[in-house]
This record gives C-alpha cells, structure tokens and sequence, in this order.
C-alpha cells in the first residue's frame, strides 16, 4: 500500500486529496521507486483545473517530476538495483505515469541516476526545467556565444536554468520579470540585464540592451500582448519559441514584424526532447556536464511537507517564487 495525491474533479487546490492505493509490482522495463522528494511543475495546477492538454480520467494522479531510491525492478531492466539514487526524466502523461505518491512506477528510459552532489530535492527540481531550457535554446535555437536572449518569466525554475544555460555558452540572458521587485535577485543570479514589463517599456528597453543587431532568441512562458514588443526588439531571422500562455488575454499575432524580419514564431514542447532518443542523450550529457562543471545547478524557492499538497499548489499559482517549489516525503 501506497499513499498517493489524486483529485476526483477539476477544480483549485482543494480538490487534491492523499489516498491510500495498492501498487503493483513494475511490470518488464519498469523500475518502482520510494519517493523523497517531488518538484512541482505549473502543467499539474493547469492538469488539475481542466486546463491541461492531457484529459485525465477520474481519479487521476498527477505529477512530473521526483528523486528517490530504486525500490524494485522489472524483468528485462539493465543498470539499475534496489537502492540506487535516482531522479526522472518527465514522461509524456502524468496521468500514467503519475509522480504525487510514496511510491512510483516509470519506464526505465525515464530513470536517471543522479550525480551524489545533488541532494534529494535538487534532484527532484532538476530535469523538467532544465531539459526545457536545454531543448529549446540549444537544440532548436542553436543559441551561441554572443547572442542575446531574452527570457520571461525568468524567475520560474525554467527561467533560471535558461540564465544558467545562456550563460554556459557565452549568450547574454536579457531576464524580463514583471515588476523590479526580483530584479536584484535575477541580476545576483546572472541574468546580465532585467527588464520589468509592468514598469518599463519593454520594446524601447530591448533595443536600447540589443543594440542594433537585436534580440536573436526568445524564450517565452506568457504569450498574449508582450508578443508586438518582442518581436519588434528581434533580429532579422530571429526565432521566438513560446512554451507556455500564463496570459489570459488573446496573443496578437505580429504580422508585420513577421514579415519585414522573416522571424521563426515556434510552439514547443519538452516532449520533443524526451520522446527522442538521441535528442534526450544529448541533453542529459550537456546537463549533467554542466551540473559537474558547477555552471548549473537547481534553484530551490520553497520546501512543503507531502501533507502540505493542498497549500504548496495555492502557492505555485501565486506565482511568487523564484525557482523551484518542492515536497518532500
């Protein structure tokens, strides 16, 4: 028996409830692990509230990410035994592969022993984040020393590992965050430049950072009216790469910008790093080097108690932390 965190209708926080489950044994290719700690991830609020782009079936788990001892394996499971550290690589459906339980069951490819430098919560705010990142600055965009990047929403734990990435390759992470309160904090962080949306103008701020070759790479989390005065500060050939759509207001599309600097407007999604086989071991190389080199390294805002579910998920949407929020067991 297991204690888990599921909900039986969309709805806030308070729909999350721990129940208590049977868990079978991993079935060939499955590693179950005893879960120490789960980092927390806003698709699980948007999953969780009837806004996800995966339609669970009630009652479903949830959760994307978690770090915690190899209790069990599957027939036909090379590399790995009871008592191994390991963290999770994000699968495809948090509905099937649920991570918000004592104990949890992946398929193998998605477990990841972790270096021992990391501890339990490190691990567990480690690869969502960072594969994100990674995927989309460096296996899509190319980004490269000398390029400017600005990224939104840059106090998220993508945010920051985005910073951390940018600044591996000799980019220049330009942070846009919505009011100066965590300027000081993302300055102190390595973003070399930190523009607040709400207090300044954001197009006229970009330029004058940019200069006159412009803003190559953005990394965008928000979507809605920001997209005129990014695209205005973008480079000729530029690409903009949209992961998100916190916005609640309709997102223009800038048709002009579009044509006149023959940009790259790009959804995406971590899924097409994890689903690939050859891109996922790229990216677990460039990251794990990075983690050993000391230029990467998680970010934890916040640690809540497995009990304290209901107000870890009221805090993720207050959207008040910088880095990671995390549950341990």
């Amino acid at each position: 028996m297991s204690r888990v965190i599921r909900f039986h209708q969309y709805g806030g926080p308070e729909v999350l409830r721990i129940e208590t489950v049977d868990v079978p044994a991993p079935g060939p290719g499955e590693v179950r692990i005893r879960v120490r700690a789960l980092g927390l991830n806003r698709a699980e609020a948007l999953l969780r509230s009837g806004n996800y782009i995966e339609t669970p079936t009630f009652p479903s788990g949830l959760g994307l990410e978690a770090a915690g001892i190899v209790e069990a394996v599957g027939d036909g499971v090379d590399g790995f035994a009871p008592g191994d550290a390991v963290s999770i690589i994000p699968p495809r459906s948090m509905v099937r592969w649920p991570a918000y339980g004592e104990l949890a069951t992946y398929p193998a490819g998605l477990v990841v022993k972790h270096p021992p430098s990391l501890s339990w919560k490190e691990a567990a705010a480690l690869w969502m984040p960072y594969l994100t990142a990674y995927g989309a600055l460096i296996d899509i965009a190319r980004l490269r020393c000398g390029d400017f990047v600005v990224i939104t929403a840059a106090s998220s734990s993508v945010g920051l590992a985005a910073i951390q990435i940018a600044r591996m390759v000799g980019a220049t992470p330009i942070a846009v965050t919505r009011t100066s309160a965590k300027r000081q904090a993302l300055l102190d962080f390595g973003a070399t430049h930190v523009v607040a949306s709400a207090e300044e103008d954001l197009e006229t701020k970009l330029k004058a950072i940019a200069g006159p070759h412009g803003v190559r790479v953005v990394l965008d989390a928000i979507g809605g009216p920001i997209f005129e005065p990014l695209t205005a500060a973008m480079s000729p050939g530029g690409i903009l790469l949209e992961y998100g759509g916190l916005s609640p207001e309709p997102t223009p599309f800038p048709l002009f910008a579009v044509l006149a600097k023959t940009l790259t407007l790009r959804g995406y999604l971590v899924h097409e790093i994890t689903g690939d086989p050859q891109r996922l071991e790229n990216a677990r190389t460039f990251i794990l080097d990075g983690l050993q080199s000391g230029a990467l390294r998680p970010t934890i805002d916040r640690i809540f108690l497995f009990e304290e579910i209901v107000e870890a998920h009221r805090y993720l949407e207050a959207n008040q932390q910088f880095g990671k929020i995390v549950v341990t067991l």
